[in-house]
């Protein structure tokens, strides 16, 4: 278990399937992370969660649990796990609105960074964000992550197209960067 002052990142477990799920067809919660805003049934949901957070071998993902109330407040996972070169990208959730814009993000994100670059020994992670999510992008860039390139026009969204930029954090950046 990951921990925090105010979250802890645990495995996610079957348990979890009907929250992750309100998230997951909360189409303001997925404007800013998911390509596509479709909504799902609960078993769909079931069979992703049982499939790509608990039984991938290419994936870690995690839940994000407050510690004060014991909720959990969104997800977050490395996926597409490249053992061999030792890589993934990065993805996280906050699927509790309340819980925005409150620094739950970077902590999730930061504990997420500190086990795959000294725990697992990654030499890199990746990201993409959509360029409207402005709050996201200064995130990540103050966590340290580059701008490596973008997908022109690749989002279409509230009738207008969007890029998709991709990041990147190297090992060395990681250790080398201030404290947050």
């Amino acid at each position: 278990m990951l921990s925090s002052k105010r979250i802890k990142l645990r495995k996610v477990e079957n348990d979890d399937v009907e929250t992750y799920h309100q998230w997951r067809n909360d189409l303001e919660v997925m404007a800013s992370t998911s390509p596509s805003l479709d909504l799902y049934s609960l078993d769909d949901t079931r069979g992703f969660v049982e499939n790509v957070f608990i039984g991938s071998d290419s994936s870690k993902s995690y839940m994000i649990e407050e510690l004060d109330q014991q909720q959990a407040i969104g997800i977050t996972s490395l996926i597409n796990i490249d053992y061999k070169n030792r890589n993934a990208e990065l993805i996280i959730d906050i699927g509790e609105k309340t819980y925005w814009g409150s620094g739950y993000g970077t902590e999730a994100v930061t504990l997420l960074l500190n086990f795959a670059f000294q725990e697992l020994n990654f030499h890199r992670l990746s990201l993409r964000v959509f360029s409207f999510n402005e709050k996201a992008i200064h995130l990540y860039k103050k966590l340290g992550f580059q701008e490596e390139g973008k997908s022109r026009q690749a989002l279409y969204r509230n009738g207008r197209w969007h890029d998709i930029i991709h990041m990147g954090l190297l090992k060395e950046e990681f250790e080398s960067r201030g404290e947050v």
